[in-house]
Parts: C-alpha cells; structure tokens; sequence
C-alpha cells in the first residue's frame, strides 16, 4: 500500500521499504509495533508532535523506548519551553491520527528535531503515514528527507535496582 509517507520518499528517490502488521487500536504503542515488524524497539521511532506554547509547531522523532525531554526539545528549537500537542490537535495540524503520524507530507512542514540515537543503525523504522504500515530507512535519508535536526531529546533512564537474590 502507498501512503503519503512512501509517496513522498519516492518523490525524492529515497530507498526505503514497507512494513505492514496488524494493528490493536487499544495497544499503539512503539513496542508493540516493534515486535510485531521484528525489530529492537531502539530502532522504531515515534513522531511526536509538540507545541511551544506560543503557536510555534516542532516534531520530536525518538526511539520507541525513550521519553520526550521537553527542556533539551525546546533548547534544540531555541524556544523557552516544549510541551505535547493535544491528542484532538494531532489530526487537523498533520493530517494524521495517532498511531500513524508521520513528518513525511504532513499538512504542514513544522521543524523536525531527531534524537541522535538515529545515526547508531543502519535502518530505522518510523510510521509510513497510516496505522500498520512502517517505512525502513537508513537514517541519512531519513534525516535528509525530513530536513531533521539532530539533537540530544530523551530523558536518562535510569536502569532498575538490582536485586540480590537470597537462596
């Protein structure tokens, strides 16, 4: 299936491929699409739209298992402060629902600032447009195509306690 994402790749000649899984409406979440397209949730990025607040636009492209730091997001943009979008915003600003946002031929070209975990693999996978379909592509492209800044965006995550085991 074409979808914008992919049409507009094409309209650059940027190789990529198409990945499609079955899509739970109750379960959008990056990991579950990477185990459902078989790949390290490392290498799955979400897009996040956001907000400054004051009618300024940016999307935030992270890896699957990572959280938004909306300082870091807003000192990349050079704004004084980040925060989401409004789930109900989301579909009139990019022309695209939860779950399939992509910065490929949105409504509209807002800023793109990539995390910088993205130049670490050899293909990424981010949504093609549309619920169950993923686009592969090798992050330059990616980056070039969405004409992507590339910053420092997640939060540290702090790994769990270990835990001694008593026998």
């Amino acid at each position: 299936m074409k979808t914008n994402g992919a049409r507009f790749l094409d309209s650059l000649g940027i190789l990529y491929s198409l990945r499609e899984y079955e899509v739970d409406p109750e379960d959008l979440t990056a990991v579950t699409v990477a185990k459902k397209i078989d790949m390290p949730i490392e290498q799955v990025f979400k897009t996040l739209l956001t907000t400054d607040g004051a009618g300024s636009h940016f999307f935030a492209v992270i890896p699957g298992d990572a959280e938004l730091d909306f300082k870091k997001l807003a000192r990349a943009a050079g704004v004084r402060k980040t925060e989401m979008v409004s789930l109900k915003e989301v579909q009139p600003l990019t022309g695209y629902i939860r779950g399939g946002v992509t910065v490929f031929g949105a409504k509209k070209a807002y800023p793109v600032f990539a995390d910088e975990t993205i130049e670490l693999f050899d293909e990424v996978s981010v949504s093609a447009g549309v619920r169950g379909t993923q686009l592969i592509l090798s992050p330059a492209d990616y980056l070039r195509a969405a004409e992507a800044t590339v910053a420092d965006l997640t939060k540290e995550v702090k790994p769990p306690e270990s835990r001694e085991v008593h026998s």
